[in-house]
Order: structure tokens, then C-alpha cells, then sequence
């Protein structure tokens, strides 16, 4: 937000977070530092819409808890372990001399 202006020529994003924290610094800032810790909640939502820091966090959670939710409850059609170690090929020489006869 170097410039103030968006990617389509208009205010940014976070223009109107900045503005709340440019008006709680004008109100508060008088006060010395019992003032900038009033305007801290602002500046962390100014912070939240530059960098989505949270909002990573939050989803990378969801994301280990839908995994952790799926390893713990077991598929209905899951293969079972030789089937995954075969892939199909192994044991099935008489179908592939015939397939390999037809060609």
C-alpha cells in the first residue's frame, strides 16, 4: 500500500482499516502510550488485511483437523493392502497372455 491505490486505480483493500487507525490516533494520540495501546485492535485488523495472518493460521488448523477426522474414521471401499501392492498386474499373467495373443 505504498501508493494508497488499488490494482484498479481505486483506494486499496485495506484503505478503510488504515483510516480507522489513522482516526484512533488522531482521537487517542494525546495520551502517550495509554493511547496506542487503545489503538491496538485497528492497527491488528490493518495488520489482518495486509497479510492474512490469521486467517492462514485458522485454516491451516481446519485443514489438520479435517485430517486427523479422516485417517481417523476408515473408507467403506478402501483397497485392501495387496490390492494397493499389486495394482492390479500381479496374478494376472493368463489375462495378459491373451490380451498380448489378441494384439
Amino acid at each position: 500500500m505504498a501508493s494508497g491505490f488499488g490494482n484498479n486505480g481505486g483506494p486499496s483493500r485495506c484503505y478503510n482499516f488504515w483510516q480507522e487507525v489513522l482516526g484512533c490516533y488522531v482521537v487517542n494520540g494525546g495520551e502517550g502510550e495509554a493511547g496506542k495501546k487503545k489503538c491496538m485492535p485497528a492497527l491488528e485488523d490493518y495488520y489482518e488485511c495486509l497479510h492474512h495472518k490469521k486467517e492462514a493460521l485458522r485454516t491451516m488448523k481446519m485443514q489438520a483437523a479435517y485430517r486427523k477426522a479422516e485417517a481417523a474414521t476408515p473408507r467403506e471401499n478402501a483397497p485392501k493392502a495387496e490390492q494397493i501392492r499389486s495394482l492390479g498386474l500381479l496374478g494376472k499373467e493368463e489375462e495378459a497372455a491373451a490380451f498380448l495373443s489378441k494384439a
